[in-house]
């Protein structure tokens, strides 16, 4: 039961994503800046987490994130990166096509990082039917950008 929790709310932060892109876009017009969109929304995003610390009483562990490789801070810059790219992206190509892509690159990077063994839980080999996979993406990709 524990999984399928996660499959939903995995969905549901999918199906949001369009719409925290058009919201994002449109701060970003209103602010005359994609880039100050995007510090809102992370601004915005870390109050939001830290009412949640506090409501929750969340923990953590200084020595860990002291401990922590320095690479995975790289994640925020990332995150930046997605958001600031998202609010570019969202008004040229649209919807469809900004998170066909979004998935394609999703589905290519995920694999390989899988079947190389590099930030993830277990090790899971590239095979035909993964390959078939990310071909059907990437062809949803192509329908959606010609029709």
């Amino acid at each position: 039961m524990d999984k399928v929790i996660w499959i939903v709310l995995a969905f549901l932060k999918g199906a949001f994503l369009p719409i925290q892109a058009g919201l994002n876009t449109r701060l970003g017009k209103a602010a005359g800046s994609p880039v100050y969109a995007s510090m809102f929304s992370f601004v915005v995003g870390a109050i939001g987490l830290i009412i949640y610390i506090l409501l929750t009483r969340q923990s953590i562990s200084w020595s860990g994130v002291r401990e922590a490789p320095g690479y995975v801070w790289i994640g925020g810059l990332l995150g930046a990166f997605y958001v600031t790219v998202i609010i570019l992206a969202f008004p040229k190509l649209g919807p469809g096509l900004t998170f066909g892509l979004v998935v394609a690159g999703q589905m290519i990077l995920s694999v390989v990082l899988e079947h190389n063994n590099i930030l993830v839980a277990q090790q899971n080999p590239i095979n035909a039917m993964k390959i078939l996979g990310i071909a059907l993406v990437i062809a949803g990709v192509i329908i959606i950008r010609k029709f």
